[in-house]
């Protein structure tokens, strides 16, 4: 199933442009008009229509499947999945625990101290909750 997708990359915002990507997909799978099942366009060809190189749209493609919606193969391309709702206990904790490794990974190799580490972790997951209901109170 393929359906027509819209979107739009503004070159002069200051957030990056596979961020934009990603987060126009997400709310059309979120509100629906992405479906699980979905074929997305393939990384090349979007791409293409939006000027950009391929590496930002795998990029954006990436961060999807990484937050369980969406789901990629070579050769099959990328396809909407039902999201984090599908998701048993048990997919859930590995792939928590293997955000973590990579993130605890790319800390050591910044130098960057445990506790430091952590209290990074808990700021964003803080701002994330602030986020998320500042925008239930609009």
């Amino acid at each position: 199933m393929t359906r027509e997708m819209i979107i739009e990359v503004d070159p002069g915002s200051p957030t990056p442009p596979y961020e934009q990507i990603r987060s126009q997909i997400a709310a059309m799978i979120s509100s629906g008009v992405l479906p699980a099942g979905t074929q997305l366009p393939p990384i090349r060809q979007l791409a293409a229509d939006l000027g950009l190189a391929a590496n930002t749209v795998a990029r954006a493609y990436r961060e999807l499947e990484a937050a369980g919606l969406a789901h990629s193969r070579v050769r099959h391309g990328t396809v909407v999945t039902a999201g984090h709702a599908e998701l048993s206990s048990v997919e859930i904790g590995q792939r928590l625990q293997e955000a973590a490794r990579s993130y605890a990974t790319t800390a050591h190799h910044l130098g960057v101290e445990p506790a430091a580490a952590l209290e990074a972790v808990r700021t964003a997951l803080d701002n994330l909750v602030t986020a998320e209901s500042t925008d239930s109170d609009h």
